[in-house]
């Protein structure tokens, strides 16, 4: 397969441009790409552009080729808001839903959450969690990157749900997505904690107007939820 690298900043039309020093040491010494090596650039904006590797001593060039208007974004707009979650669960949740066609993400501080985080250190893994759903686009042939948002409270995240088309997934609670009706805007998927939600953070949700939606009969882990209720929308609403 060609080797496919998000550019940071607009690519020019046509020309040449310098590799970014972590861009161009990936190539270089990690995939340990050669002089004249096809590749692909994407810078976010849309569409794709063929590229060949040009390798001047310890630097690398890209001499860009034809500009390719592919848009591989799915017809469903799905923003997952997912409690956090400990480990490197959240790694996890963010690369396969970039997979899985992800809108945005939009990681959600929970009564439960096992993992705390405010001020710098929260920066510092959105920033983290951002470069995760970089690498995703890259594997997975996605020319736009899903933003992922800043942490919030609960509280905060719901406020800004009203008048949304917005779901909480809870165990027990309402009926499946394919019993729902295709919404003309993005479709806000909330996913619990490994704790699951307290009957407070329920009562905001329905307070809110949030719709609780199951799984099914089983309890699936806080990993798995969100990335099960991405394939459903994916399958029912948009382009599986």
């Amino acid at each position: 397969m060609i080797s496919r690298f998000h550019f940071p900043g607009r690519l020019p039309g046509d020309g040449e441009v310098a590799l970014p020093d972590d861009l161009a040491h990936h190539a270089l010494r990690v995939l340990r790409l050669r002089d004249g090596a096809p590749m692909v650039l994407f810078d976010g904006e849309g569409g794709e552009v063929e590229a060949r590797l040009a390798v001047r001593g310890k630097a690398g060039f890209a001499l860009l080729g034809e500009r390719h208007a592919c848009d591989r974004e799915s017809p469903v707009r799905v923003v997952l808001a997912q409690a956090l979650a400990a480990g490197d669960k959240m790694d996890w949740v963010v690369q396969k839903a970039v997979e899985l066609g992800v809108a945005a993400i939009h990681p959600v501080q929970a009564e439960r959450s096992v993992l705390r985080l405010s001020g710098e250190r929260a920066d510092k893994r959105r920033a983290h969690w951002q470069q995760v759903a970089v690498s995703a686009c890259e594997q997975s042939g996605r020319n736009r990157i899903p933003e992922v948002a800043s942490v919030r409270p609960l509280a905060q995240w719901l406020d800004a749900m009203r008048g949304q088309c917005a779901y909480v997934l809870a165990p027990g609670g309402g009926a499946g997505f394919p019993a729902r009706e295709r919404p003309e805007g993005a479709v806000h998927v909330l996913v619990g904690p490994e704790g699951g939600w307290t009957e407070s953070e329920l009562a905001a949700c329905d307070a809110a107007g949030l719709q609780r939606v199951t799984l099914g009969p089983r309890v699936l882990r806080t990993e798995t939820a969100g990335l099960a209720a991405l394939a459903v929308l994916q399958a029912h609403w948009g382009d599986f």
